[in-house]
This record gives C-alpha cells, sequence and structure tokens, in this order.
C-alpha cells in the first residue's frame, strides 16, 4: 500500500472537524465536495450534457474526477486515463442522514407563555438522548428565485426539558415513557407566539430577508462538538457518526485513489463514492439508495465515454460496491442482547454484515473481497451477525444490490449509541475503515 493510503489518528481529528461541520446532509456533501475539489475533482451538472471530444493533443477529457450533488446526496468518481466505457466501478456505499428532529412546516407554537418550534421525528431517533440537550438549529433555505443556501445556528438555541423527577415518580419504577407528539417539542423563548417567528430568526441568521424564504429543510443538531473519550483517549465521542464516519471515509479514500492515480499509479476500475440521504427512513427518495440517481450517473458515465447498452451491461457485472454504514460494538451491559459468537469490538477494524435473509448483502464471495482489501491494506476485521432472537437493522446495501444487479458487500465501523444524538466509536476505526475502503478502490 502507498504512503498515500496510509491514514492514521490525523483521519480522525480531520472526521471530527467533518462531523463539527456537517450538522445536517446538505453540510456534509458540501464538506465532501470541498475535499474533493482540493484534490482535483470538479462538479458537473445534470442538466448538462457530459459528453465531450477528445482534446486537441488526443488526450481524453471525460477522464478525471467529478461529482453530481443532489440535495442532500454526492455522487463523485474517478475516470483514469486508458478507462473504456466497459470498465467496472468499484462503489462506496453510504448515507449523509441522521436520526434528528425536524422542523414543521407550520414551526411557530407553544403555550403557557414559552415559545417553542414544532418539531417532526425522522428515522428511528432515541428520544431521551435529545433531552435537556443544548440544540443548534441547521439545513437549508429556498429562496424565491429557485435558489437554495445553507444555514447553521451553531450555538445553544434550542432544548427538550426532561420533567422533573419530582413530577414523575413513576420515571424510577416504570421508566421514562416518550410521547413524540407531546414531549419532544423544544423550547426556544418566553412570550407569545407570532407566526413567521422562526423563519425570519433564520433569515436574520442567513441575511437575507424574510420574504425572500419559500421553503426550507431545516433540523436540530447537538452543538457539543466531539471529542476523544477514555483513559487513555481510545475512543472518540460525537453526533452523526451515523453515517458521516463512513462518508467522511470514503471521501478521503476516493480522494487518495485518485491522486495515487494522476501521479501514474494503475487503476483497473473507476472508483465510486455514492454518499446518499434519507436511509434512515427506507432511502425511497430521488436522492435516496431506492431512487434512480447512481444509476443515471453510472449510466451517463458509460456513453460519456462512447459507450452503449452493452458496454454499461458489462460494466455492471463486474462493479461491486462496498456499503459501509456503521455497526453495533458488543455493549458491556447487554452482552446478552447480541449473537454470542460474534462480539466486535472498537479499535479492532471494521466489521463485516452478515445477514442470510439479505438485511445485508453480503454472501461468501463479498466476504472474501472485503478479507482480500483488509489483507492488502494491513487492516484488521471482525465479522458481525445479530442474534436470532432479534430483528435485524437494514442498509443501503440489499437496496443497491437489487436495483443495480451489482456485487454488494455490507461492511462498517463497530459503535456504540447508535441513533443517539452522541455516539461513540474507537479513535483507531475511522482511519482503519478509510484504509480497507482505499484498498477496496485500488481493486
Amino acid at each position: 500500500m502507498s504512503s498515500a493510503h496510509r491514514f492514521d489518528r490525523g483521519h480522525t481529528d480531520d472526521m471530527m472537524s467533518f462531523l463539527a461541520a456537517s450538522p445536517s446532509p446538505y453540510h456534509a456533501v458540501a464538506n465532501a465536495a470541498a475535499r474533493l475539489e482540493k484534490a482535483g475533482f470538479r462538479q458537473v451538472s445534470e442538466t448538462e450534457s457530459w459528453t465531450a471530444p477528445a482534446g486537441a493533443d488526443g488526450t481524453d477529457e471525460t477522464a478525471g474526477g467529478r461529482y453530481v450533488l443532489r440535495g442532500g446526496a454526492i455522487i463523485a468518481w474517478y475516470v483514469p486515463r486508458g478507462a473504456t466505457p466497459a470498465t467496472p466501478y468499484r462503489i462506496i456505499g453510504a448515507h449523509t442522514d441522521s436520526p434528528n428532529l425536524r422542523v414543521k412546516p407550520l414551526p411557530d407554537t407553544g403555550a403557557h407563555g414559552w415559545r417553542q418550534v414544532a418539531v417532526e421525528v425522522y428515522g428511528g431517533a432515541l428520544l431521551n438522548t435529545w433531552l435537556d440537550r443544548d440544540l443548534g438549529l441547521s439545513g437549508r433555505i429556498t429562496l424565491r428565485d429557485g435558489t437554495s443556501r445553507l444555514v447553521a445556528v451553531d450555538r445553544p438555541l434550542l432544548r427538550v426539558p426532561q420533567l422533573a423527577v419530582h413530577l414523575d415518580r413513576s420515571v424510577h419504577t416504570e421508566g421514562l415513557k416518550l410521547d413524540k407528539q407531546r414531549h419532544m417539542t423544544p423550547i426556544w423563548g418566553l412570550g407569545d407566539v407570532h407566526e413567521g417567528d422562526l423563519i425570519s430568526f433564520v433569515a436574520d441568521e442567513a441575511g437575507v430577508p424574510a420574504a425572500d424564504i419559500t421553503g426550507w429543510d431545516l433540523m436540530t443538531h447537538s452543538v457539543e462538538p466531539p471529542a476523544y473519550l477514555g483513559r487513555d483517549r481510545e475512543f472518540v465521542a460525537g453526533p452523526r457518526m451515523d453515517n458521516l464516519l463512513s462518508v467522511h471515509a470514503g471521501t478521503a479514500a476516493l480522494a487518495a485513489v485518485a491522486g495515487a492515480a494522476e501521479a501514474g499509479g494503475d487503476l483497473p476500475y473507476i472508483p465510486v463514492l455514492a454518499a446518499f440521504d434519507h436511509e434512515e427512513n427506507g432511502s425511497q427518495a430521488d436522492t435516496g439508495a431506492d431512487g434512480p440517481l447512481l444509476g443515471n450517473v453510472l449510466e451517463r458515465s458509460v456513453f460519456a465515454r462512447g459507450g452503449g447498452y452493452e458496454d454499461k451491461a458489462r460494466s455492471f457485472a463486474g462493479t461491486v460496491c462496498l456499503s459501509s454504514d456503521t455497526g453495533h460494538a458488543v455493549h458491556p451491559n447487554y452482552a446478552e442482547r447480541h449473537e454470542p459468537g460474534h462480539h466486535p469490538l472498537p479499535n479492532a477494524g471494521p466489521i463485516l454484515k452478515v445477514n442470510v435473509n439479505q438485511r445485508y448483502a453480503t454472501d461468501g464471495g463479498g466476504r472474501a473481497l472485503f478479507a482480500a482489501a483488509c489483507e492488502r491494506a494491513g487492516v484488521p476485521w471482525q465479522s458481525f451477525v445479530s442474534n436470532n432472537s432479534m430483528p435485524c437493522g437494514t442498509t443501503i446495501g440489499p437496496i443497491t444490490a437489487a436495483r443495480h444487479g451489482i456485487t454488494t458487500v455490507d461492511i462498517g465501523a463497530a459503535i456504540l449509541s447508535m441513533h443517539s444524538a452522541r455516539e461513540l466509536c474507537g479513535a483507531d476505526d475511522p482511519h482503519l475503515l478509510a484504509a480497507a475502503l482505499s484498498a477496496f478502490l485500488e481493486g
């Protein structure tokens, strides 16, 4: 493995910065794009032609790094010199969204002298982790002229206060019971409720007239920054690791592999990063893995290189996707919930996810491919399978395999507190994952 593909704790430091700077999917893809731009990639528009003639010196003008942005999704790829229309892809799949509280269309609400913000629970959030936590507001606003802007209020603005124990003595005997509609509405001020208050506030933060904002996709986020944790700083605690940890690692791996190819390295595949939105609620969106975005981009890339349907079919037949999403580390306080023979630990390398009922897409061939990539990278790896008595979660892996007919393998980093407002991983796992992904993309 070349030195360009060796990652260390510096990668983990950068991941923490990426998490802090990416409070929403829209910020995450903007930050990934900025990193790829520094690596020589350039954005292309879906509404423009991608077919370009050969340059005056005979060079292939379709070669190099490209990316497409759509909402909270990014598809990026690098076409090496000499690639044919039938050259297969090596894809890293991930998702940009995380469970949280999202602002409703009519956000201004309140009661009994409190001003509040109406929110809807997005994805399978652990509701109790959003209580008594300082929250900011982030996302995008859409203006009257159709353009969008990112907005991030990254300071304590909102709070979902928990009921005092004196007013709920049963909490110690019956546990905390939360109603999503009645108990999860954040406070943000005192006084009378006025329609338009929140959007006027957001307009001031964005520096635009409130009358110009005609649409918004806003959400809450914890403003507490990521931090190292543990006696020897062997863990990282932070928000949105599910699944920005994989988005960041995939971005770093793609940039490293493209850089090595630009320097003259041999690359038999076309490496791709596909980071989708809306995985946490089923992927059925134009920016989700169950939508046409990835297939359209890959197909257009084939056609841009002069290929046709036959070339696309040959390319897809040789394509492999690593669906990289966080998985469960064994929980020391709930070990009985895990499969007895499979106890992944932090800092022991990425995990290979297996489920014979196709909640994960891995098969024996995929296992061998992933093992080979980890061996080339000098990275340890682990296996994960769910306890037979517990329902198994799922990922974009089976969706990608079924929709596009491409070999897909489910992997990820082992974490605790999945779907919490603040999750935990091993401090070495981000850079171990990035190294394994780089080796996979190299082929």
